[in-house]
């Protein structure tokens, strides 16, 4: 794979990031659901509260009834302790339902504004970057964000009046104990912090690894028949692999960190119980009890479970921080695909709207797909109200993407094209493309009935006008022999139909759309004879009345255009009727003997008045 194909594939590192920027701007997206959120931090904090409570009712069953072997009163002991956890545990029940609300609300209105996003941007972004690498932003990095909104942020608010609760217990237990107890935070803050710098470049790498992975599925998975057909699966296998490997390194690494980490807190939180019983047998076993302090065995089994308490929610900090810095990744790169402006747009005040009549003119037109690589050198014509125009030349001359300019799918880099005598740059943009209808070689069928894929969702067109359309092209005869009809499933891209079946859904489709405008891009290349020919005769009625622009390698389909148009690397070498540029003898004379080389030729002194006229007929 070349180095130009690998980069296509690479995905940036985010790098150091702001992150409370990043994450002000997230939690913005809480703000119309703050009535939930509002109330499940309040059952969490009160949740958490219960939870605290626990080691203090061990220090009352040791001190108060076990060991003065007390039973008076113990069931309503007991009875207090279950209420305290069934209370725990209804307010845990509720907060899961409404967090998890929110969290799916806010995904929902992320993934949203994405795909919004996604339809407003320009081709040229769909040049630039592979489609696997876009689906990560819909689905894994908006998935990291909902586990931050569902567990993440409200745990960490938890967690810290957990942290607070327990030392507050503590120093009114024992404040020295307290204090002892307390020795190794240090410790464990200091191995937090090691932590959260490596895991905050492990988790960019994962991020980066896994869309570049989704990328390369993505591509190869679409052209399993391309690779199969050329016998490539070695070397797509190999480099998968290189991918794969790639990626789960990544993850390794990051799973390295874990493996460190979490079991470094628990030998450092081992270290503070060790000391917490050491200080409280040199106190109690030493005779120093009675100098003022109120220790008791109760007292040491509930510092040793505070301990424990403590301990947890501070780990649990550093495993929310990692979900934090996960979600922060995310986020970075959907707020980048957010931010980025849409380069094409209406402008602010539109010069024109609604229908076009139907005219086109380019006037010194240059267009480059990349820097000041000209696809098109100084284009200029003009295409009159209702005539056909074909555009005909060589692998690379500038067809279809004279095409594309027109429909302002890409903006020109000098001159201007007009419809009806104003820039299109000028136009509303919706109502720009609207009066345009394409009929391309790769046809794209989406997943749906057949009835849908005519009307693309438009609800002015009704079943009448979608069969009528079906009938001009032809389509009717397979449609209708099919079961289900119109009501027929079409599967991905089209699955189970022939590529002639799918070329004349298009045309239907065109058709039914009633357009002003209509580009056939190739449309008929990939139909057989006797199709062509019904569709050529539903063509021309429809090109009755519109300004039609006709793409085509095949020079027997254009031979009717009212005038063609020859461009050789970008520029326009002649333009005249078929029978005008083969008297020329030019260009376009050139490609027509090359096209039909083997046919016998037969040159005619007197169709044209005396003038040169090529005939050809089959050998």
């Amino acid at each position: 794979m070349s180095e130009e194909v690998r980069k296509y594939h690479e995905e940036d590192a985010i790098g150091k990031t702001y992150d409370f920027r990043v994450a002000r701007r997230l939690f913005g997206y809480l703000k119309p659901y703050w009535r939930l959120a509002t109330v499940a931090i309040f059952l969490t904090l009160l949740t958490n509260i219960l939870i605290s409570t626990q080691p203090y009712f061990t220090k009352m069953a040791v001190d108060d009834f076990i060991t003065p072997k007390k039973t008076d009163g113990i069931w309503l002991f007991a009875l207090a302790f279950f209420g305290v956890f069934l209370f725990r545990f209804i307010f845990s029940y509720i907060q899961e339902i409404l967090l998890n609300t929110v969290g799916q609300r806010v995904m929902f209105d992320l993934r949203t504004e994405l795909f919004t996003k996604l339809q407003k941007q320009e081709v040229a972004y769909y040049d630039q970057y592979p489609v696997g690498r876009t689906m990560t932003r819909l689905t894994g990095d908006v998935d990291a964000l909902n586990e931050l909104f569902t567990s993440g942020v409200i745990d960490v608010l938890g967690d810290l009046v957990i942290i607070f609760a327990i030392i507050g217990i503590m120093f009114w237990l024992d404040w020295k104990l307290a204090l002892v107890s307390l020795i190794t935070v240090p410790l464990l803050f200091t191995a937090t912090n090691w932590f959260r710098k490596h895991a905050r470049r492990g988790f960019d790498r994962v991020r980066t690894r896994n869309a570049k992975l989704s990328a390369f599925l993505q591509e190869y998975i679409s052209g399993a028949q391309t690779v199969q057909l050329f016998n490539a699966e070695r070397k797509a296998q190999s480099r998968f692999r290189e991918i794969n490997d790639d990626y789960r390194n990544a993850n390794i690494e990051t799973i390295f960190y874990y493996s460190v980490f979490y079991p470094l807190v628990d030998f450092i939180g081992a270290i503070g119980i060790a000391v917490v019983i050491f200080a409280f047998g040199y106190q109690f076993l030493g005779g120093f009890a009675a100098a003022g302090t109120a220790l008791s065995v109760g007292v040491l089994a509930a510092f040793i479970q505070y301990s424990l308490q403590l301990f947890q929610p501070i780990r649990d900090l550093s495993d929310k921080f990692n979900v934090l810095q996960a979600a922060i990744v995310a986020s970075h790169r959907i707020f980048i695909l957010l931010d980025r402006d849409v380069e094409i747009t209406s402008p602010a005040e539109p010069k024109r709207r609604g229908k076009v009549a139907g005219t086109i003119e380019f006037e010194d037109v240059w267009f480059a797909y990349k820097n000041e690589d000209w696809v098109l050198k100084g284009l200029s014509f003009k295409i009159d109200l209702g005539e056909s125009i074909a555009l005909v030349g060589h692998t690379g001359s500038g067809k279809t993407t004279i095409t594309n300019l027109i429909m302002r799918f890409y903006d020109v880099q000098k001159g201007r094209i007009l419809v009806d005598g104003v820039d299109i740059r000028e136009w509303e943009l919706h109502d720009l493309r609207s009066n345009f209808a394409v009929v391309l070689q790769d046809v794209f069928l989406f997943s749906g009935s057949i009835e849908n894929n005519i009307r693309l969702g438009n609800k002015s067109i009704d079943r009448e006008r979608v069969e009528w359309a079906a009938k001009e092209v032809h389509a009717d005869e397979f449609i209708t022999r099919i079961e289900g009809g119109y009501e027929s499933l079409v599967k991905e891209r089209g699955g189970g139909l022939s590529v002639g079946q799918k070329q004349l859904i298009s045309f239907a489709r065109a058709l039914a759309f009633d357009p002003t405008i209509l580009i056939l891009d190739e449309a008929t290349s990939s139909i057989d004879t006797e199709t062509e020919q019904l569709i050529q005769q539903a063509v021309e009625r429809v090109m009755t009345g519109r300004t039609s622009l006709v793409v085509a390698h095949r020079l027997s389909t254009i031979q009717k255009c009212d005038r063609i148009i020859v461009l050789h690397h970008g520029e326009l070498r002649e333009i005249g009727s078929h029978s005008e540029l083969l008297t020329l003898r030019g260009l376009y004379w050139r490609l027509f003997q090359l096209q039909y080389s083997d046919e016998k030729l037969h040159v005619s002194q007197d169709a044209l008045g005396g003038e040169d006229t090529l005939e050809t007929s089959l050998a």
